[in-house]
Order: structure tokens, then sequence, then C-alpha cells
């Protein structure tokens, strides 16, 4: 299995596991992506960037994330996620 086939799940883990990896959409028209702020510096800066031009190209998004870079997702966060967006965005900034 190549690294492309696969992720790795991104909550805690006691052991890795490994999801199948999905295949993006061939395209965003009509689909909502999630901007996951993972609470580093800077990070919203580059969240509010990226959504200005998707809103520019008439693609809906949503703000969401952790709040803070030491803390985990909830689940309550994830399923959020899971159920509203169709593509997520995770930004890392350093």
């Amino acid at each position: 299995m190549t690294a492309m086939n696969w992720m790795r799940d991104p909550t805690p883990e006691t052991s890795p596991l490994k999801r199948a990896r999905l295949k993006p959409p061939p395209s965003l028209d009509g689909k909502t992506v999630a901007l996951f702020d993972i609470g580093k510096a800077k990070t919203k800066e580059f969240l509010d960037r990226v959504e200005m031009r998707l809103h520019e190209k008439n693609i809906r998004t949503m703000r969401t994330g952790k709040p803070t870079n030491a803390k985990i997702a909830t689940p309550e966060i994830l399923q959020e996620v899971a159920e509203k967006a169709d593509v997520v965005l995770i930004a890392l900034s350093d």
C-alpha cells in the first residue's frame, strides 16, 4: 500500500489506524469546504485568505477547529465536520 492510498486517522492514537483515502471530488462546485484551524499562530490569517479566495469562486465554507494546538478536537467538532463538509482543509502554520 503506497502513501497515496491511505491516511492516518488524526485523532489521538494508542495504535495507528489506517483508513482508505477517499478520492478527491473532481470539482468543488456545490461542495462545502471545512476550514479547520488547529490552533497554531497565524492559522486564522491563513484561513481568512483561503476563505476569501474560495468565496470569490462561489464555494461554500465553514470554519471550525481545535481550541488550541495542544488539545484534541472534540468528538462533537469531528462529527459536525463529517456531517456538514464535503472537503476539509486542515491548516498548519509554524
